[in-house]
């Protein structure tokens, strides 16, 4: 009898690694970051990544990261988080989201309103920002849990 494999994917891996597929798909020249929605049987409901509305010309936006705050990507990027929520195909209750870099306050905000319960993410590096502190403070206080992944895999790669 053959034996099952045994270097097979984690959920977690699984699920990130479909976040940061995601990511590939951001024509942000700085930042790219994606998201991936799970249901609580393991099912992917929602993805998304960081990049202008539909129907707004990725060349006749600014991508700057400093300047007048009209000549930044600020006002007009939407992030990969609230993507991934628009983008869903079912209601998020008790639903997992799963991003490449922890939620600002404003994707905090549309998390907890969508019924999400659990946050797992990549990175944390802007955690000394005043985003991410009343991020956490509003996840706190909705009783959403997040947590740092542990990834299984050092690398997951794809081939065509």
């Amino acid at each position: 009898m053959t034996e099952k494999r045994e270097s097979y994917l984690s959920w977690d891996d699984y699920f990130m690694g479909v976040a940061l597929l995601s990511a590939q798909r951001s024509k942000d020249p700085s930042t790219q970051v994606g998201a991936c929605i799970v249901s609580q049987n393991k099912r992917i409901v929602g993805v998304g990544y960081n990049g202008f509305p539909t129907g707004c010309s990725d060349d006749a936006l600014p991508w700057s990261r400093e300047g007048d705050f009209l000549e930044t990507k600020y006002p007009f990027v939407v992030h990969a988080e609230l993507n991934a929520i628009l983008n869903s195909t079912k209601q998020l209750q008790n639903c997992t989201i799963f991003v490449a870099l922890f939620p600002c306050n404003e994707c905090a905000k549309a998390i907890i309103q969508s019924g999400i319960i659990e946050i797992v993410y990549l990175s944390d590096k802007y955690a000394d920002s005043p985003a991410v502190k009343a991020s956490k403070r509003m996840l706190d206080a909705a009783g959403v849990v997040y947590r740092k992944i542990k990834p299984t895999q050092e690398s997951i790669t794809i081939n065509f």
